[in-house]
């Protein structure tokens, strides 16, 4: 091998033992978080494997990670992004195009419907009422609109949001979905819903997947077959938003500067995935293998920004972000419940 290979970025990146012990420190706190997400009684509560692998990384980030960083650095920041790109593209391989048919136009229009608004609302609340910085509002917007945790970790490398600002806005996902995951099947006798609406309702408003899941099995299988269809029809709508947002985010943010547009390539990959799983000539072993190594990529790279955040920094956030939180649940809530409504009034 010549000295010119020896010096290269890759061979440097094999030889340096952080980043080993880093992306392997990493991997056993997603390895906890993955076990534990298949007990029975966090199962019941919704909990995914991804909220609990942030969780434990605070946890240890907290505790013993300052007195191993300088000998893990290198891998918990790669795993915490590029390992992230990663399972962002993989994602995709959950989704196809034929699911958009399973909820007709109806979903279709009230899935743009929720999303548009939510992030509205979010940049405008964030903005105006509670003086938060752009990067805290579109993160806790993308949470609250799209896909929860995933979203949120989605939109940081475009916005190029600091970790703790990812990880308050993670905690709005996991503290209002989950609200919402015990609150809407007590609430379906009073919704005058079918369970094909009530579905539709729960996917379009409520953050995680696995959140829908279960408000959604709470009620029917039926149910919770529609819901998550729904859900994975605002999941595409991932993509699109951070091709969007780049062209807002990037570039010098002086007045009269020509803005410079960086195509997020993980967002068009994620959507070229969705096209490959939709032509179904992939074998169904093979994508629930890629959706299964998703899943550790992900989790991995939220126990990688767990060890990265601290608490004194989440303290310091106060308590805007969570009100701003509040009033997207809110909105979500009520919000959504009225545009299903009127949406079914009008096409259904």
């Amino acid at each position: 091998m010549t000295h010119a290979n020896l010096t290269s970025p890759i061979a440097r990146r094999l030889q340096d033992r952080a980043w080993w012990l880093g992306i392997l420190l990493a991997g056993a706190i997603a390895t906890a978080a993955l076990v534990a997400a298949q007990l029975p009684w966090v199962l019941h509560l919704g909990l995914s494997s991804l909220t609990l692998s942030i969780v434990f990384g605070i946890v240890a980030g907290n505790t013993i990670f300052s007195m191993i960083a300088p000998h893990t650095a290198t891998g918990v920041d790669f795993s915490k992004n590029m390992l992230l790109r990663a399972g962002i593209i993989l994602y995709g391989f959950r989704i196809t195009f034929q699911q958009i048919a399973g909820v007709g136009w109806e979903g279709i229009l009230i899935d743009l419907l929720m999303v548009t608004l939510t992030l509205f609302l979010a940049v405008q609340l964030g903005k105006r009422v509670f003086k938060l910085d752009y990067q805290s509002s579109i993160l806790i917007g993308a949470g609250s609109a799209i896909c929860g945790a995933a979203a949120v970790m989605a939109t940081e490398p475009v916005v190029r949001g600091q970790a703790h600002k990812v990880s308050v806005a993670v905690a709005t996902v996991v503290v209002f979905g989950t609200l919402a995951m015990f609150t809407y099947p007590l609430l379906f006798p009073y919704l005058h819903l079918s369970e094909k609406y009530y579905g539709i309702f729960v996917g379009s408003t409520i953050h995680e997947v696995a959140q829908v899941v279960a408000a959604g099995r709470s009620v029917s299988d039926a149910a919770a077959s529609t819901a998550v269809i729904e859900k994975m029809l605002r999941v595409m709508m991932l993509a699109p938003f951070l091709l969007v947002l780049s062209s807002f985010s990037q570039g010098d943010e002086k007045a009269g500067s020509k803005p410079h547009i960086t195509i997020p390539w993980f967002a068009v990959l994620f959507i070229a995935a969705s096209a490959v799983n939709s032509l179904h000539f992939l074998p169904a072993q093979l994508v629930n293998a890629l959706i299964q190594v998703d899943n550790v990529l992900l989790t991995t790279a939220m126990a990688a920004l767990g060890l990265r955040t601290h608490v004194g920094a989440i303290r310091q956030a106060g308590v805007k972000p969570l009100l701003l939180a509040t009033l997207l649940f809110a909105f979500l809530t009520i919000g959504g419940y009225t545009i299903n409504r009127l949406v079914i009034y009008a096409f259904g």
